[in-house]
C-alpha cells in the first residue's frame, strides 16, 4: 500500500466516523431555528452548529479509543446524549 492510498483510506474513515456527528449537529441546528428559543445564549445557528459538531466529535473520537473502533451502540447512545445536553445548554433550556 503506498502513501498516498494509505492517506486516502486513513482520511475517508474519518470522514465516515465523524458523519453522525456533522449529521446531528445539522439536525439541531435546523430545529433550533424553527424552534425559535427566548432567549438562546447562541443567537447564530451556525455556532450552534460548530459547538455541537466539536462535542460530537469528541464523544465519536472518544469511542474510537474505548472502543477500539466505531460504530458501536453505547457510542452512539453518548454522542445523543451529550450533543442533546450541548444544545440545551447553547439554548438556554433551563429558562
Amino acid at each position: 500500500m503506498d502513501g498516498v492510498s494509505l492517506f486516502l483510506d486513513v482520511a475517508w474513515q474519518a470522514l465516515n466516523g465523524l458523519a453522525p456527528a456533522a449529521a446531528l449537529a445539522v439536525l439541531l441546528a435546523l430545529i433550533s431555528t424553527l424552534k425559535k428559543p427566548i432567549r438562546p445564549l447562541m443567537r447564530s445557528a451556525g455556532w450552534r452548529l460548530i459547538l455541537n459538531f466539536l462535542a460530537g466529535a469528541v464523544v465519536m473520537v472518544g469511542g474510537w479509543f474505548v472502543f477500539g473502533h466505531d460504530g458501536m451502540m453505547a457510542t452512539y447512545a453518548v454522542l445523543v446524549a451529550v450533543m442533546g445536553t450541548s444544545q440545551w445548554l447553547l439554548t438556554g433550556g433551563w429558562r
